[in-house]
């Protein structure tokens, strides 16, 4: 089963940018409540869409150059960037339904429950 992996500065232009498949990008920190509140979400939606949507997260406070270029200014933000480009964003904490409600418009997989 797919999990979400890390993205860091350092790695977000091959890791994301460069990707064949759709990237759902969880931008977070440790100390963010509402962050928590969605990573199971965000989990299931990795397991869910495996082989057609990548999905990973970005820990803000160790990585503050990519959010900072894409204006992430609350977190939990959800970007999802496809053939290099931001597609969607969602921010704050949302059910699962409400954050796939938003990113499955953007890729082709069967929607799932």
């Amino acid at each position: 089963m797919a999990k979400p992996f890390e993205v860091t500065d350092e790695t977000f232009e091959q890791e994301v940018l460069n990707s064949e498949q759709p990237v759902l990008i969880d931008f977070w920190a440790e100390w963010c409540g509402p962050c928590r509140m969605i990573a199971p979400s965000v989990k299931a939606i990795a397991e869910d869409y495996d082989g057609v949507l990548r999905v990973g997260k970005m820990d803000v406070d160790d990585n503050p150059a990519i959010p900072g270029r894409y204006g992430i200014i609350g977190i939990p933000t959800l970007m999802l960037f496809k053939k290099g480009e931001a597609v969607a964003r969602i921010t704050g904490a949302m059910p699962k339904e409400r954050i796939l409600a938003q990113v499955l418009p953007h890729i082709e997989a069967p929607v799932k429950n």
